[in-house]
């Protein structure tokens, strides 16, 4: 109970600023309906609670499963094991992944079905599976981490290029995919996994280096996969819906909840099946853990599912809705100064409480006993997340402003950085690009970037209403690689 009161409390404290700059802005700049806000502020209680139980789960279950499967393959020292497990194991948590849920159904939505979400739920696990199981192999041969990510990067450059002049759309689907993957459920079953593999070095400093870069590299997965699938089988036309807000009556303020319930349990029920019944497969060939241990994985995966469907029933019941709603009245007045300035101050505020960051900084704390403190990271990804999110924004008022545009020297510039940088920031610099992209951003922020798109009759939902997840992805590598040059410097 006391683990639950404080997720409650972090939580509230994430969702909190949100909440106030929603009704600050209602009562002022963009009056929003009334049933709009009550289901937003309903949205935002479900959402609180959900994301606080579904922590508790994955604090007593899903966490703890991926560190004693980490270490008890670690133990079979066999590499052909490592990549079999890697990768399914890879796939399987990434399609239990709320904010990719969240991230396809969005690009269905908009789309009106002509990119179906169960094809990107398909090639996105796919890919970081793929990338996870490379991740595995790293560790196993003793590849550099920094090779490793230079190889990676490169491709994705030379595939980014290729795309950005055929496809634009898929370009920012491809690299908001990877940030949407690596979330909530994702980061800390796939960082406990990396600590519970890293214990394979018998060099300490080795192993603490090791702890960190697992996450990265899985992000590198999707970024690929949806490019090629693009390259492979264009999908050359699909209609696009507007986005204009509807007044709606004061009566069914409640019944949207109702109506997006059924999906709600669908959606859960179908993203954790895939990941408790490899739980129970390796508890019978690999774990075989006590039966009380076993009991409290199994209660912590029963936590998580009640959570994960309450973050869906209050996302899609009216926590969303508002973000689309504000992004578009924003984008519809006549000084857009309040659009870029809403823009910076919601990237800045979210990211401070986002949960996924605190996991990773907490994280960073514990391996260097202290060394990298956890209000430097948060520092520096607050400025550079508030500054991603202004940069999308400005994109989408600035029509010959393309995201390579932005994302060819963000990653040119990270990659110089991982050289000279010291080894640990490597892999903490490319973890952070991932986890900067919590709950809040691939929902409430997501829908603010595709309503502002959406009030401008010259842009694209896709080119222009995506990309503002890739660009929060990119702030958190380079923001990270950028401090750890101050701590290389500092510490001389």
């Amino acid at each position: 109970m006391n683990i639950l009161v404080g997720y409650l409390k972090n939580n509230t404290q994430a969702v909190l600023p949100i909440a106030l700059i929603v009704l600050a802005l209602h009562f002022t700049l963009v009056p929003l309906a009334f049933p709009v806000v009550v289901r937003f502020l309903v949205g935002a209680v479900a959402l609180i609670v959900g994301l606080s139980i579904f922590f508790v789960g994955v604090d007593i279950g899903i966490s703890p499963f991926g560190q004693v499967t980490g270490t008890s393959l670690v133990k079979t020292d066999k590499l052909w094991l490592f990549l079999l497990a890697g990768g399914l194991l890879g796939f399987f948590v990434s399609v239990a992944e709320p904010g990719l849920v969240v991230l396809v159904n969005q690009i269905e939505f908009v789309t009106a079905g002509g990119i179906a979400a169960r094809t990107l739920l398909a090639v996105i696990p796919t890919g970081f599976g793929l990338m996870i199981a490379l991740g595995f192999a790293r560790v196993f041969l003793h590849v550099p981490m920094r090779s490793f990510f230079t190889v990676g990067y490169g491709l994705i450059l030379v595939l980014a290029w290729i795309t950005s002049r055929t496809s634009p759309e898929f370009l920012a689907i491809a690299f908001d995919s990877s940030g949407s993957v690596t979330g909530i459920l994702v980061v800390p079953f796939i960082m406990a996994l990396a600590v519970g593999i890293s214990r394979l070095r018998k060099d300490s400093k080795q192993a603490e280096e090791d702890s960190f870069g697992l996450v990265g590299a899985g992000a590198v997965g999707p970024i690929l996969a949806v490019m090629l699938m693009n390259l492979i089988r264009p999908i050359k036309e699909y209609p696009l819906i507007s986005l204009e807000p509807v007044q709606a009556e004061v009566g069914p303020v409640m019944g949207q909840f109702w109506g997006v319930l059924p999906g709600a349990i669908r959606d859960s029920v179908i993203a954790l099946l895939p990941l408790a019944i490899s739980f129970l497969l390796l508890q019978i060939f690999l774990l075989k853990l006590e039966k009380r241990q076993f009991r409290r994985m199994a209660k912590g995966f029963a936590y998580t599912l009640v959570g994960t469907l309450l973050f869906f029933l209050g996302v899609n019941g009216g926590f969303m809705e508002v973000g689309s709603q504000l992004g578009y009245l924003l984008a519809s007045l006549d000084n857009k100064l309040w659009l870029l300035l809403t823009s910076f101050v919601l990237g800045f505020v979210t990211i401070v409480a986002e949960p996924s960051v605190y996991v990773l900084t907490r994280q960073i704390e514990d391996v260097t006993s202290g060394y990298v403190k956890r209000s430097a990271v948060v520092g520096a990804l607050a400025l550079g997340v508030g500054t991603a999110i202004l940069l999308s924004s400005i994109r989408i008022l600035v029509p010959g402003l393309t995201l390579w545009h932005i994302l060819l020297p963000g990653y040119l510039a990270a990659l110089v950085l991982a050289r000279f940088v010291p080894k640990l920031f490597v892999g903490i610099g490319f973890d952070a690009g991932s986890v900067a992209t919590g709950p809040l951003t691939t929902t409430f922020i997501l829908a603010f970037a595709q309503g502002a798109a959406g009030a401008f009759e010259g842009a694209d939902l896709l080119r222009d209403g995506l990309g503002m997840i890739a660009l929060v992805a990119m702030a958190g590598i380079v923001t990270l690689l950028a401090l750890g040059a101050v701590f290389r410097v500092k510490s001389r």
